[in-house]
């Protein structure tokens, strides 16, 4: 187990890429084929998988490269810190669909947006976003954005461990 784990880390950029590549995947694939428009909320968690995403090809690169593989600890620490952002993001819209506190005010819109919602707004017409403090899958009693929680705690505890074990390599 000690020796799988340690292989993980030791290429650690490569895994939080196609992590990040597999989360942004999930998001659209519910947007896309399970007809879940994302919110304002769900759109800056996305964010994040781009920016982690951006962050572990530039640390895999320089992993391949052998003066630059010195960088590849201060990055993965740099993505640690990116992907405890997506816990901080993914808890606050986690919060406001448990009604803990309220979502932002650009989340107020209501449902899904249909064919003729695009076709309104391709004429004029505003479009209220859907609503953050709804959720709209639910599986195991946690949302999208609670599961987005888990997933990312899970990656920056990777990623934190990957740069402290890389420095003292």
């Amino acid at each position: 187990m000690a020796q799988f784990l340690r292989s993980i880390l030791n290429r650690w950029p490569l895994w939080a890429l196609g992590s990040s590549a597999l989360m942004l995947a999930a998001a659209h694939a519910f947007e896309t084929f399970g007809g879940l428009a994302p919110c304002t909320l769900c759109l800056r968690q996305r964010e994040v998988y781009w920016v982690a995403g951006t962050v572990a090809l530039l640390a895999f690169v320089l992993s391949r490269l052998p003066r630059r593989r010195r960088w590849v600890p201060l990055l993965n620490l740099v993505l640690g810190l990116v992907f405890l952002t997506g816990v901080g993001v993914a808890s606050y819209h986690a919060g406001a669909e448990w009604g803990w506190w309220p979502g932002p005010s650009t989340c107020s819109g209501g449902g899904s947006i249909s064919l003729d919602d695009m076709t309104a707004f391709v004429n004029g017409a505003k479009i209220k976003p859907p609503a953050c403090d709804k959720a709209a899958w639910v599986f195991l009693g946690l949302s999208m954005a609670g599961w987005n929680v888990l997933v990312s705690l899970k990656l920056a505890l990777y990623s934190l461990a990957a740069a402290y074990f890389g420095r003292r390599a």
